[in-house]
């Protein structure tokens, strides 16, 4: 009986070890430069036009909100290409590892 009791237990720790054991090192993480910063933010513009296009669409949307929140969302989309473009025209690349 006693020599169950140990195999239950040993298979127990294993399991617990097994789940909470961290695979890597999670203080291990990659630097994001401005130029990754932007391209995230560009993106989260863009998905943002195309919910604010669907939405008018939609009818969810008086003409002038849509055109309004539109001319913001493109002219924020115009100042993180050029700061993208600047930056890249300086040589600031994407993507660093601080392994």
């Amino acid at each position: 009986m006693v020599p169950c009791y140990i195999a239950v237990f040993a298979l127990t720790i294993a399991l617990f070890a097994y789940i909470f054991w961290p695979a890597r090192n999670l203080f291990t993480q990659a630097d994001k430069t401005r130029v990754d910063y932007l391209r995230e933010r560009k993106d989260a513009i863009y998905e943002n036009l195309r919910d604010l296009n669907f939405e008018y669409l939609a009818g969810k949307y008086p003409e002038s909100e849509y055109n309004e929140q539109r001319r913001a969302l493109e002219d924020e989309a115009a100042r993180v290409i050029s700061e993208m473009e600047a930056l890249q025209a300086r040589g600031v690349r994407g993507m660093r590892s601080r392994a």
